[in-house]
């Protein structure tokens, strides 16, 4: 894969969110109080992401995003904006061993899926606007697997959607392909679908709940392998499609674990993508054994760099396990960021301020001295 033909804007990249400033989470507890309107919140975050796009750009990315600074939960605020789409607010758990879990919401489908209206377009208006020449901005949803994972057969109406196939993964389909449009009227060229549900089929105990709720774990990957392609089918001309895969990120906890290998074949060889993401962060990923079903044309992002937590990694430990990755997918079609965002909800990781940046610096430095400039 030459340089020119390379679909991402550069060989470092990011996943998406950034830690709220304090201000901005003020004042969304005044306006969820009712002491400021929604134009004043709006007003605030407009203040907080025209700071993070000139923290990205500081820092060196080439890709740019809002920082997701208008969302309460990475996945809810978009979906629940579908028509025909209903979300529960997620409930934090307290495990037996005192750290935090959040308990996702199921995704009720209660009518007929439908873009009733243009959900990222003033965001993403706003963000081109702030952004440079010479960097790209990067809008960043929420994949249409998760309206099926969560609560499977039994959260979508069957009044609508009698049977699933094909009606009600065509309606979806063609309510992420409005919204791609629409963005790509406004000049959008690059977005990534953020998905936990492929990597929480790499988990035994995520598995066996998809098994209880009557869906073979074997055959359902290559089920979104043809849902993902349907809406791939309808991605604008010269947009970049991506997908990150994501095995929890709340509060620097996880979710899931296990090796990439029952979802690798369907995820990497049948999926139409140009990237994706892959968090490669521990051990809870498994090898790059996976990485062999990479067909030429796409490539993988590897994330390698923690956003959980502060402790930094070597360049020399990230230069090996590139080396040891490229034993699988050739070096030309990898790439390197953090593993997830810094803050996939509103709450953030535990992790500092200055860490976020030192560990961007740390992706951006490695990858131009494995790559080149």
């Amino acid at each position: 894969m030459s340089s020119a033909t390379f679909p991402l804007p550069a060989r470092y990249d990011h996943v998406g969110s950034f830690l709220r400033p304090k201000y901005l989470l003020d004042a969304r507890e005044q306006n969820a109080k009712g002491t400021i309107t929604a134009a004043e919140l709006r007003a605030v975050e407009d203040k907080a992401i025209a700071e993070i796009i000139a923290f990205q750009e500081s820092v060196g990315l080439k890709s740019i995003t809002d920082g997701e600074f208008r969302r309460t939960y990475f996945h809810i605020d978009f979906l629940e904006q579908l028509g025909g789409v209903q979300c529960d607010i997620p409930v934090t758990v307290i495990k037996a061993d005192g750290t935090q879990e959040l308990a996702p919401p199921v995704m009720k489908v209660v009518g007929k899926v439908h873009h009733a209206k243009d959900i990222q377009l003033a965001d993403f208006q706003y963000l081109k606007s702030k952004v440079t020449p010479g960097h790209t901005p990067k809008v960043t949803i929420p994949s249409p697997t998760m309206l099926h994972f969560r609560g499977g057969r039994a959260a979508i109406s069957k009044q609508h959607y009698p049977e699933l196939d094909p009606a009600f993964y065509d309606d979806v389909a063609k309510a992420y392909g409005d919204e791609l449009r629409s963005l790509a009227a406004a000049g959008c060229t690059y977005v990534q679908m953020d998905d936990t549900n492929l990597a929480y089929l790499c988990d035994p105990r995520m598995r066996e709940a998809a098994r209880q709720r009557g869906d073979d774990p074997d055959q359902l990957p290559h089920r979104y392998a043809t849902f993902i392609n349907k809406v791939v089918a309808q991605k604008p001309a010269g947009m970049t499609l991506a997908m990150h895969l994501c095995r929890g990120n709340f509060k620097s906890t996880h979710a899931a674990s296990g090796n990439y290998e029952p979802v690798a074949e369907a995820l990497l060889a049948e999926m139409d993508l140009d990237a994706y993401f892959l968090e490669y962060d521990d051990d809870r990923s498994g090898d790059f054994r996976p990485l062999r079903f990479l067909p030429k044309g796409k490539t993988v992002v590897l994330g390698l760099v923690t956003t959980k937590f502060d402790q930094m990694e070597s360049k020399d430990s990230l230069k090996r396990r590139i080396e040891e990755a490229a034993k699988y997918a050739p070096l030309e079609q990898l790439a390197l960021s953090p593993q997830c965002g810094f803050s996939s909800t509103v709450h953030g990781n535990n992790i500092a301020v200055e860490a976020q940046r030192n560990k961007l610096r740390l992706v951006i430095e490695t990858a131009q001295e494995v790559w080149g400039t």
